[in-house]
């Protein structure tokens, strides 16, 4: 099972009311639902629910619910904070059966931006996706999809079959190889450059000008013999 237990009590108040009397009891009001059963009102202490909620390993994972006896394998699909406090205020839990392939959204880390050239050449990263929705196994989601920059150019796109991820993880999204990033060179990197060309261009033909303004010695020698001749 998954490393997570949620310990939770049933609701007897639904709607506003229900929710603020949890709130006021140090609980976080939530929402049980799928699984083909209606939707249960559920509550968990709220110290407990922080500590878990901080490992990181909450959202979006496979976690089980304790009801007394009972366990019942969900996935925390939502959690709703207060916009000043950040204290969470509501969250959402769906019912799964472990070897159940699921839908879910998984978010895209890069790694190795110090090994690609391409930021040193005044590069920056376009990141279209910052999650993608995938269908796995409940009890196989990854912890996030990688992306690995080392070896990438300037205006390479990052696309989905670039993305490192478990065998068993496959798109929802199956009619294209949808882009997940670009690497473009930044206006200021652009600016320079065509300064630098513009600025080399100019010394080049100083430079001609030079060359054609100047007659070599032997040259001049050579229109002197001539003319006495």
């Amino acid at each position: 099972m998954a490393e997570i237990i949620l310990n939770v009590d049933v609701r007897d108040g639904t709607g506003t009311g229900g929710a603020r009397a949890a709130r006021r009891a140090n609980k976080v009001p939530g929402i049980l639902y799928g699984g083909g059963k209606d939707p249960v009102a559920i509550s968990v202490d709220e110290k407990d629910f922080r500590k878990n909620l901080y490992t990181g390993k909450l959202l979006g994972h496979l976690v089980t619910l304790k009801y007394g006896k009972e366990t019942q394998p969900v996935i925390a699909k939502d959690v709703q904070f207060d916009p000043v406090s950040d204290r969470p205020l509501h969250f959402d839990l769906m019912r799964v059966d472990e070897k159940q392939t699921i839908k879910i959204e998984v978010p895209v880390h890069f790694i190795n931006e110090d090994q690609c050239k391409a930021f040193r050449q005044g590069g920056s990263l376009e990141i279209v996706r910052h999650s993608v929705e995938i269908l796995v196994r409940a009890d196989h989601i990854p912890e996030d999809l990688i992306v690995d920059l080392a070896g990438h150019k300037l205006g390479d796109t990052i696309r989905w079959s670039d993305v490192k991820k478990p065998s068993d993880v496959e798109a929802t999204i199956t009619d294209r190889d949808f882009v997940i990033a670009s690497i473009k060179t930044s206006s200021a990197a652009k600016a320079a450059d065509e300064i630098e060309e513009a600025i080399a261009e100019e010394q080049a033909a100083a430079a001609e000008e030079v060359a054609a303004d100047e007659v070599p010695a032997t040259e001049q020698k050579s229109d002197e013999d001539a003319s006495e001749g």
